[in-house]
């Protein structure tokens, strides 16, 4: 790691304040998954660690929740403006291990800090009632709690923001975290450790646990002491979390997966859509959960807009993420390789014709070419399950009505996307897709203050905005007689 801010790099978990090793002292290697080579090690903890870092924020709760949200903003400013200061170093983390372009690991680290900011001022301003009693002698007064400690799961598809995006809000309210991130990206969340602690947030108060995925998850999930889940990744871990959490009956937040659609109306602005559609599809190399995942175009521009698409996706740059040129990186490991693999040569076989890539980059490992898939039928199976990689099939339809069923012909309801200059369709469209997000004439929709979340089997609660503060707290009554 070539790092200005050596310190940033931690090869040991975060636990009450401490850096410590595994009990076992079991380890994980991690690989770039641009040259597939180790870059470092982390613990491998289990149930103890966790339950100990469980214990560290239960004890620092007390103390935490008793700070007025000023004294809590500021600890959170500190935070936002140490991870600024060492904006470099944590994207060159993030590469190394995730493979995205370095604009990209910059680009979501700075997204990250405007959940922090958000936070920082939203969480003083969680307000009670005073509803009007029918008694005369009688006061109904609610006011809003912290919920208590908060488990959070986070992915290695954005391995900073998603940590950003639960904790910011349960810190801001006075909810103590213990953290655990993906095996295959935990150098970011133990970076963001490092700046916490430098921020003054107290000792239990910020945790972060890697290892087994199974054995943190159900601690986390059955331990009494922890009020809250919040998990991000696929609707298949979510559902078997959702059941442990049943156990002790939590509050839980599940960001899972998603198929978004991605709709071009006849009266779209082509060459918008187009980039619409190049900024969703593409970003991350197509591993993320709101990325365009079913592309529709009205069957009377569909050859233009084809036309286009491909030219734009030629010149993509495929490579290392730390090179400067690069603007598309590897997928994660082999698995999501073959994954991809297996979607198109199922397309193809399916009747789709490969308009451009489809098949592994010349630069073998984990590199994919992005590809475009045309006349894609709704056979094929990467027209049901979620790809998770550089590759956007593309359907045509005739009408608004069919195109509405066929988005909505999915159990996923994540994020969706439609092109249109007609204001009437607009409505129309945007309140008959059953998906949390819809995201008109834009292919990025995401901001610190929109409520980010899903419907179906994509989820429960919503992360970022006002409402996102909502699922780290309590609402307590308090009935007032004899006034």
């Amino acid at each position: 790691m070539e790092l200005k801010n050596k310190s940033l790099f931690k090869e040991e978990c975060y636990i009450g304040g401490k850096w410590i090793k595994s009990i076992n002292g079991e380890t994980i290697d991690v690989d770039n998954p641009a040259t597939q080579k180790t870059i470092g090690k982390v613990p491998k903890c289990g149930k103890d660690e966790t339950r100990s870092a469980i214990e560290s924020a239960n004890l620092a709760f007390k103390n935490w929740k008793e700070k007025t949200a000023k004294e809590r903003s500021i600890v959170l400013k500190k935070w936002h403006d140490l991870i600024l200061k060492n904006l470099d170093d944590l994207a060159h983390i993030m590469t190394v291990e995730q493979g995205k372009p370095l604009a990209e690991s910059k680009g979501e680290i700075l997204m990250g800090t405007t959940y922090i900011e958000f936070y920082a001022e939203e969480s003083k301003r969680v307000y009670g009632d005073i509803i009007p009693d029918p008694l005369p002698d009688r006061r109904i007064v609610v006011i809003k709690q912290p919920v208590g400690v908060v488990g959070a799961i986070t992915p290695w598809n954005f391995p900073s923001t998603m940590i950003t995006r639960k904790c910011a809000p349960a810190l801001g309210v006075g909810c103590p975290v213990v953290i655990k991130p993906a095996s295959q990206t935990p150098f970011s969340a133990l970076a963001l450790a490092v700046l916490a602690q430098e921020a003054g947030f107290p000792d239990g108060v910020f945790n972060v646990v890697t290892g087994s995925a199974s054995e943190i998850g159900k601690e986390l999930t059955e331990n009494p002491m922890v009020k809250k889940i919040s998990f991000t990744g696929s609707t298949e871990v979510g559902k078997i979390l959702l059941k442990q959490s049943s156990s002790t009956v939590k509050k839980v937040s599940m960001e899972l997966g998603g198929h978004a659609p991605f709709i071009v109306f006849e009266d779209a602005n082509i060459d918008e859509a187009v980039s619409g559609a190049m900024m969703s599809k593409f970003r991350n190399s197509g591993q993320t959960c709101i990325c365009a995942n079913r592309i529709f175009v009205h069957e009377n521009i569909y050859n233009e807009f084809l036309q286009k698409f491909v030219q734009e996706v030629s010149k993509i740059k495929v490579g290392n993420g730390l090179e400067t040129s690069t603007n598309s990186g590897p997928l994660i490991d082999q698995f999501s390789l073959k994954k991809v693999k297996d979607h198109v040569n199922d397309a193809v076989n399916s009747g789709a014709k490969i308009a451009i890539g489809g098949d592994v980059h010349q630069l073998g490992g984990n590199f994919y070419q992005p590809t475009v898939l045309s006349n894609v039928t709704t056979k094929a199976k990467i027209t049901f399950e979620e790809t998770f990689g550089p590759v956007a099939p593309i359907y045509k339809f005739k009408n608004d009505e069919e195109v509405i069923n066929m988005a909505n012909d999915t159990p996923f309801g994540l994020a969706s996307y439609f092109y249109s200059r007609d204001i009437g369709r607009i409505w129309k469209v945007a309140e008959a897709l059953e998906y949390g997000i819809v995201s008109v004439n834009t292919g990025l929709p995401t901001k610190a203050e929109i409520p980010f979340g899903g419907v179906k089997e994509s989820g429960l609660g919503r992360e970022g905005s006002k409402y996102g503060l909502e699922d780290y707290l309590e609402i307590k009554y308090i009935s007032m007689a004899g006034i």
